[in-house]
């Protein structure tokens, strides 16, 4: 929970800096929204059922409540979910906030959700294979779990800016092994967060292996600076994998 304790000392802090928008659902920083993407189909979330895992300050539950879903959010973070109320309460719609961790499931019936939303949160989730079985026995048979977070290369690069003659030149340079399982330290705002970086070809082996089918991965281009310019690898990676079995 060192993660959560964190997530309390800045929220407000990191709400009043980097406010998102409560009107469309949010991927994560440096990343395109739903309006861009298009991946959770909101025209046809009314009177669905939607469980957001991860939510933060609820600017994405928020969004999705708007478009007149039946939604539910989760977050370890009480700090959070207290902003996240707050901002429920000004935009006038309802959300069922719960305060737990992820894969604090069992409160939900199983077969009982239309599609369960995470942006950015799995990825300090040391066991994902208890989020991937829990979100599997909530769905619905083929709807989906749709989830962002930090791109594995992006967590195993950094860029520099070259001298001399090859000043101005950006340079990618490898800062861990891609194939490094172990946790990685970052920093926001002065707090540190533990993250547990995953290959590409890991998480797809383990929404295989827990009874998903993938249908959609995006890979977009971050829209965050690197050193002098667009970053050269995305921020970010985005799965929508439904339930088969």
């Amino acid at each position: 929970m060192t993660n959560a304790r964190s997530w309390d000392r800045i929220a407000e802090q990191h709400h009043a800096e980097h406010p998102i928008s409560t009107d469309v659902v949010s991927y994560g920083p440096d990343m395109p929204s739903e309006r861009e993407l298009r991946i959770l189909g909101m025209a046809d979330l009314a009177g669905k059922r939607v469980l957001e895992l991860g939510c933060g300050v609820g600017a994405s539950a928020i969004a999705l409540a708007r478009a007149g879903a039946k939604c539910m959010a989760i977050d370890a973070s009480s700090a959070q979910l207290a902003v996240a109320k707050r901002l429920a309460t000004e935009a006038e719609v309802r959300v069922e906030w719960r305060h737990g961790d992820l894969a604090d499931l069992a409160y939900l019936s199983a077969d009982s959700v239309d599609l369960v939303f995470s942006a950015f949160a799995v990825a300090e989730v040391a066991d994902l294979g208890r989020v991937l079985r829990q979100v599997h026995r909530v769905l619905k048979a083929g709807a989906p779990f749709v989830v962002s977070y930090e791109h594995p290369l992006a967590l195993a690069t950094a860029e520099t800016v070259g001298s001399g003659p090859a000043s101005g030149e950006r340079r990618p340079y490898v800062r861990r092994p891609y194939h490094d399982a172990g946790p990685v330290t970052i920093l926001r705002h002065g707090e540190p967060f533990t993250l547990y970086p995953r290959t590409v070809a890991e998480v797809f082996m383990s929404f295989v292996r827990t009874g998903y089918r993938v249908d959609v991965v995006v890979e977009p281009p971050s829209l965050g600076p690197g050193a002098d310019g667009p970053a050269l690898v995305p921020a970010g990676i985005v799965w929508r994998a439904r339930k088969e079995r």
